[in-house]
């Protein structure tokens, strides 16, 4: 049987730290790495990161749009991106953001959650707002495949409070309501559950939140965002264990030299652990 997502992510942050970098080829960063605007600048900038720092960094995020703008050949570069940065160690994130039901939702989890899939990740971000229960398949899946799934919860877009927010009949907000469904899913787990929430690094104290899922709290927003290390333990305080930052932009514009990559990557790792609580 397969060692569960939350387990193996629990180890690699433990040993690597817990810091996420993002590979998230937008045109205007080809660019600034003095690379065309194509499926060859797109093949070079991905190869460059994972080679750069699949064996130091805990995990990856490719953001899949950036790819599938290209068609066939970009999602043919986001396959053997995501094959190389599992082979050589590191846990790979989709950040696809799919969010269906029924037939529909099934057929996006087989795309990334299915073994044999040549995009098999290890774990994958959805969209709950078609109500939580639309993700079934997904989280059917993902524990057959010793998968995980980061579910959009309090996102650091401003945009997104007029959704989570929201708050429902029985007084509990349409945020807090997703963090308690992650709760319910991780019941038991040990060291970590698979199934994670993405929680925004910019959105300052939300100690009215019960942000202890006993899964993993993806935290987007440090670096170019404007978040830092030393803000994470104000945002997640007690949860702050869990937290995976992601910085994709604070990294990768240091880019395509691969000894200013490391050493970007290798600072932000620096702070948070200095940012982390010891003991």
């Amino acid at each position: 049987m397969t060692e569960p997502f939350g387990a193996r992510l629990r180890r690699a942050m433990d040993e690597r730290g817990p810091l996420c970098v993002g590979i998230d080829p937008h045109a205007s960063l080809l660019t600034e790495w003095g690379l065309n605007d194509d499926v060859a600048g797109l093949e070079r900038f991905s190869r460059t990161v994972v080679e750069a720092l699949s064996d130091r960094v805990a995990v990856f995020k490719p953001q899949s749009a950036f790819f599938e703008r290209f068609g066939s050949r970009g999602v043919a570069v986001l396959e053997k991106t995501v094959q190389d940065a599992r082979a050589a160690g590191a846990l790979v994130l989709m950040d696809a953001k799919r969010g269906d039901i029924g037939s529909t939702m099934a057929a996006y989890a087989e795309a990334f959650l299915r073994k044999d899939s040549p995009l098999f990740s290890d774990a994958l971000t959805v969209s709950p707002y078609l109500g939580y229960g639309s993700l079934s398949p997904a989280v059917v899946l993902a524990r057959e495949s010793g998968a995980g799934l980061f579910v959009l919860a309090l996102t650091s877009n401003p945009e997104g409070g007029e959704v989570q927010h929201a708050v429902r009949a029985d007084g509990r907000n349409v945020g807090a309501t997703m963090l308690a469904h992650l709760a319910a899913e991780n019941t038991g787990e040990e060291p970590l559950g698979s199934f994670g929430a993405v929680v925004g690094a910019t959105l300052g104290d939300l100690s009215s939140y019960d942000l202890d899922i006993n899964g993993p709290l993806l935290a987007p927003g440090v670096g170019a965002q404007g978040a830092t290390p030393a803000d994470l333990p104000g945002v997640f305080g007690a949860a702050i264990r869990n937290v995976v930052p992601n910085v994709s932009r604070g990294v990768l514009r240091h880019g395509p030299d691969v000894s200013a990559l490391r050493a970007s990557a290798e600072r932000f790792a620096d702070e948070i652990r200095s940012a982390l609580p010891t003991g």
